[in-house]
């Protein structure tokens, strides 16, 4: 009996060793992966939710479909820190704010689409995904002549259908890195807080034309060019990143 008892103890000592074994050979090839440098890119199936990671880039996306009030005061701000960005606009938005559409142009942003009607596009069809985009692509073409290439999902609902839609469109899906959480939250200081915490060369922060986030506007930008990194449109940022 006792050889039976040391026989089992040394046998399950045996598969200890090699599970211990296995674990580090995980570990070591996890870090042989980091050091041979995979591309940094976040497009998995045509959807980024961070630019190149390797750079300083860091873009302000700025989601408009509403809080046109507050656009002229973020613009100045841009403007005045000498910041180029990424308003990501909505079809029905455009059609009513014209002036708008064109002055943010003039400053030299970047404008990118977002869906016509404000949809959640996970939940409508292959046709309609389609219609969504394209529709608003038509109307920025008409009234700035720019085709836009970038596309973000109204609320951040997409699935498969959505990002294929957009593929076929020329389009590349952006998500974010971070959310200021600035429509829902009316706090200027922790709209601040959100967009630089755990700041990161090629985070795509979200934003809307708020009063807060019109507050906290020069603060962020002076946190980020403080800290030497670049506020970059969208494209930019991502620019460095394969499909």
């Amino acid at each position: 009996m006792k050889r039976i008892h040391i026989g089992v103890i040394n046998f399950r000592k045996y598969w200890s060793n090699i599970a211990i074994f296995a674990m580090i050979l995980v570990v070591g090839l996890v870090a042989f992966v980091g050091s041979i440098g995979l591309p940094a890119s976040s497009a998995v199936s045509g959807v980024y939710y961070n630019g190149d990671r390797s750079s300083k880039n860091i873009s302000l996306m700025i989601n408009v479909y509403w809080g046109t009030e507050y656009l002229d005061n973020m613009l100045a701000t841009l403007k005045e820190k000498d910041v180029k960005t990424t308003f990501f606009v909505g079809g029905t938005w455009a059609v009513l704010n014209e002036e708008y559409l064109k002055k943010i142009q003039e400053d030299g942003h970047e404008i990118a689409n977002h869906g016509y009607h404000h949809k959640d596009h996970d939940k409508i069809s292959e046709q309609e995904n389609f219609n969504e985009i394209s529709n608003t692509h038509k109307i920025i073409k008409e009234l700035i002549d720019v085709d836009m290439t970038l596309f973000a999902p109204p609320s951040g609902a997409y699935n498969k259908v959505t990002v294929e839609a957009a593929q076929n469109l020329g389009y590349k899906t952006i998500m974010w890195t971070r959310d200021t959480i600035d429509w829902r939250d009316h706090n200027t200081q922790l709209i601040y807080q959100r967009a630089i915490k755990n700041a990161n060369g090629g985070d795509l922060i979200l934003m809307h034309p708020t009063q807060n986030t019109m507050e906290a506007l020069p603060q962020i930008i002076d946190w980020f060019q403080s800290n030497g990194y670049n506020l970059v449109p969208v494209s930019t940022n991502i620019g460095g990143l394969s499909d």
